[in-house]
């Protein structure tokens, strides 16, 4: 069997293309994989580093305004469809699947003009344009919301979560808080502002840092590389306290959440899909950068059910931020319920789902 995929531009479309990849694996050791990205995007290091086979084309997204780069990315996109089609023609996949970001556009399109079975997958609440213009020519829609369902042709969609939920499950947390520094038999919090880091919330954490050093809980704080050295620069003003550890990035995330009894993080859909396959209880702070605003919107399908207590960017302060962590690590019952909670939104088999509806479509 050989497999086509495509997904990029931010961790969360590479990373539940990988995991499909692995869970595709254990049924077939004989399958071929080619994975088409851009060179540009997180893709071509982080696909390349797991040793899967990279080719690339060239695409940028359209500007929601009025714009002569708009007809570039026209011209960028009919490019990438005909290379696209080239790949298809030369790797002769069985199905090719999508997993997100403005390359999937001409490469799952091509697939469709070319008569292969093709699948997106949307890791989101609120889908993106890319994802919806593909929604008329796929055969099959996986989503992990059931929010995102009424975006798309309802004969097509198919609820599958996320496939990276599925890596989370089988982590040692007891390996993972050693890796980091973390006490055995303490309870801990992650905070963490995504792959990059967010500065709202390095500033909001640093207003608390001289208040955290007597609370019987510990801090993981993961700053981002870019915002890594300034932060630091702060701490040693006041101080590290001994039950907060401060790195820049891990590069063992699932076994690190595996350990922890509360996060803080942005609402990605990635980062939501991990989270509630562990039934980790959250805080989540949503950035409101992205597109239509879909992360409070993932956010909101958590803290609504109870999973998580969501506070906007906007409304972020440091002093609101300890009282949610000390009110939720120190109230057993609330933590217990939240636990619950997160757990039963989650979807552990998520990547055995996707597998199985590329499997109907290829038989």
């Amino acid at each position: 069997m050989r497999v086509l995929v495509s997904g990029g531009g931010t961790g969360g479309h590479i990373y539940p293309a990988l995991a499909l990849i692995n869970e595709i694996k254990k049924y077939h050791r004989d399958v071929e994989f080619l994975y088409v990205g851009t060179e540009k995007g997180l893709e071509s290091t982080i696909v390349k580093r797991a040793g899967v086979p990279f080719k690339s084309v060239e695409i940028s997204g359209f500007k929601r305004k009025i714009s002569f780069d708009n007809v570039k990315t026209i011209m960028r996109f009919l490019k990438a469809v005909q290379m696209s089609k080239q790949y298809i023609r030369e790797f002769k996949p069985d199905v090719v699947i999508g997993t997100g970001g403005y390359v999937c556009g001409p490469v799952v399109y091509a697939a469709h003009k070319s008569g292969v079975p093709t699948i997106i997958h949307e890791q989101n609440s609120v889908p993106g344009l890319t994802n919806k213009f593909l929604s008329k020519y796929v055969d099959k829609v996986a989503i992990c919301f059931e929010q995102a369902a009424a975006y798309f042709p309802e004969e097509k969609v198919v609820l599958t979560g996320n496939p990276r939920a599925s890596e989370v499950l089988h982590q040692d947390g007891g390996k993972g808080k050693e890796s980091v520094g973390l006490t055995q038999g303490k309870k801990a919090v992650l905070i963490v502002g995504g792959s990059r880091g967010a500065r709202p919330i390095n500033d909001a954490f640093l207003q608390i840092l001289d208040k955290v050093g007597s609370k019987d809980y510990e801090i993981l704080y993961i700053t981002g590389d870019v915002h890594y050295d300034k932060v630091l620069d702060e701490v040693r003003k006041v101080g590290n306290p001994s039950n907060v550890i401060i790195k820049p990035f891990v590069h063992n995330m699932p076994e690190v959440l595996a350990g922890v009894d509360l996060i803080v993080a942005r609402a990605g859909a990635t980062t939501l899909a991990e989270i509630t396959a562990l039934g980790l209880p959250s805080i989540l702070i949503p950035s409101p950068y992205v597109t239509n605003n879909h992360q409070e919107k993932n956010a909101r399908a958590l803290s609504d059910k109870g999973a998580a207590v969501l506070c906007l960017e906007q409304q972020l302060s440091g002093e609101q931020l300890l009282h949610n962590i000390d009110n939720i690590l120190t109230d057993s019952k609330l933590l217990q319920e939240m636990k619950q909670a997160s757990k039963r939104l989650g979807i552990s088999d998520a990547a055995n789902r996707l597998y199985k509806v590329m499997i109907d479509l290829v038989k």
